[in-house]
């Protein structure tokens, strides 16, 4: 293997934006889909052969520049080997999402090759791209510039692919109007066939359309807007106004622009007994962040064995879906509409640390109205567990002995009991609100 290529790779991590040529912005799969992992590795895979330069004909990088959350010692190898396999098998064609800005038509492969060898403990991956696209891919005069920061974030190929495809048109401020079944396939992943076009607009727009814009607007550097218009009393084209925002509401989630995808909600699903390609759809169709707390739902289930031992993960996990995919969507919707509904008199440390303030005080209220809902005996085995402990880590003798004499409710007990009780109950970490819980403090 060549030796440029060996030294380049710890260099591509640092460098800038990706430069995703125009033609590739609007993919159409023609035998299989495109998972948003699989986008994503790909844009990865891309950004680095960028950097190791087009004088390279093979490209080469440490699996661990590229993904992460893997067990490189066990099955979870299935999961890269099937994004590999399946970049180097799907047939795409390759478009412009403006007509008119790319010459040519090509329909290749996503890579040419893909190898995987496993050296001095350290696995690498080698890869390459068709003849016909292998320029215009490394060094393209038309492209996007896009944040692998941002993409990273977005959990749907719908957002992904739309992210991208507005990126393009940030100058201009709005992107090129087309009939809505264009959009159908590019942002889906699929091939457009039958199955697909008998799909209705309404539901593409429930199901696609509102969570990619809102997950967009939550998440990304961009905002945009769908535009619809209709022949006659039906909608027939679809248009998306794009700005940039002045700056990120809520800056919560910060990586390396070039940090690996991370897959590993793929992994803990199949050590779930899950198959990873079943998930993948699921993540498709409810988004990425729905099935990671849809699987940790299916840790604790699986964990507990109450009322009795769970039978069927997959089932499980389809059935909270729906649920966690509802209250996703309306924290995103809630994001989208941080910047403009927070007050910005404060500087951005400070009304952070006020939203954590004021979730930490819900929080507690919360536990208390918990613990105070279960039953007498209950309620003293806490107090119970809650004196030991106290002695165990030498206490002041007062807040012993009011807890004796007062009770858990006693102002100078409560906030003991409060740890003690949730520390069991919700782990170490009950007291740290999540983003998701800062944004609905924002928004409230």
């Amino acid at each position: 293997m060549n030796q440029g290529a060996r030294e380049l790779t710890s260099v591509a991590r640092v460098a800038g934006p990706l430069r995703k040529p125009v033609f590739s912005l609007a993919l159409v799969p023609q035998n299989s889909k495109i998972t948003a992992l699989g986008r994503r590795t790909w844009n990865v895979l891309l950004h680095l052969a960028q950097n190791q330069g087009l004088e390279q004909e093979t490209f080469r990088a440490a699996l661990t520049d590229i993904v992460r959350g893997l067990d490189y010692n066990s099955g979870d190898m299935k999961i890269i080997k099937t994004h590999l396999r399946a970049m180097v098998s799907t047939l795409v064609e390759w478009q412009s999402p403006t007509s008119g800005e790319w010459q040519t038509w090509d329909v290749c492969g996503m890579l040419s090759h893909a190898r995987l060898s496993k050296e001095r403990g350290q696995v690498f991956v080698e890869w390459s791209y068709a003849v016909n696209m292998r320029h215009e891919l490394l060094d393209p005069e038309i492209f996007a510039k896009l944040s692998l920061d941002v993409i990273s974030q977005l959990g749907s190929h719908p957002a992904v692919a739309l992210y991208e495809i507005c990126s393009r048109y940030i100058g201009v401020g709005q992107t090129a109007r087309k009939a809505w079944g264009w959009w159908r396939p590019v942002l889906l992943g699929r091939p457009d066939d039958e199955r697909l076009q008998k799909l209705e607009y309404r539901i593409f727009k429930r199901d696609t359309l509102r969570p990619a814009v809102a997950e967009i607007n939550a998440v990304a550097d961009i905002e945009i807007e769908m535009l619809e218009f209709k022949s006659g009393r039906f909608v027939s084209d679809l248009q998306f106004t794009v700005r940039k925002k002045p700056q990120k509401a809520l800056a919560l989630q910060q990586r390396s622009a070039t940090e690996p995808v991370n897959v590993s909600v793929l992994a803990s699903a199949q050590r779930l007994g899950i198959d990873h390609a079943r998930v993948e759809r699921l993540i498709d169709e409810f988004g990425e962040a729905a099935v990671t707390t849809g699987l940790e739902a299916v840790e604790k289930r699986a964990a507990s064995a109450f009322p009795e031992p769970l039978r069927d993960p997959l089932r499980y996990l389809k059935s909270v879906l729906p649920g966690h995919a509802a209250e996703q969507l309306q924290v995103q919707e809630a994001q989208a509409e941080v910047h403009a509904s927070v007050p910005t008199a404060l500087p951005p440390s400070e009304r952070l640390a006020q939203w954590e303030k004021r979730w930490l005080a819900e929080r507690i209220e919360q536990i208390v109205r918990e613990i105070g809902a279960l039953a007498p005996a209950r309620q003293s085995e806490l107090v119970e567990g809650l004196r030991e402990a106290l002695v165990h880590r030498n206490a002041h003798p007062a807040v012993i002995q009011r807890l004796a004499a007062k009770g858990w409710t006693h102002g100078m007990v409560r906030h003991e009991m409060v740890s003690f009780y949730a520390t069991a109950a919700y782990g170490e970490n009950w007291d740290k609100p999540t983003d998701r819980d800062l944004l609905m403090i924002a928004t409230a």
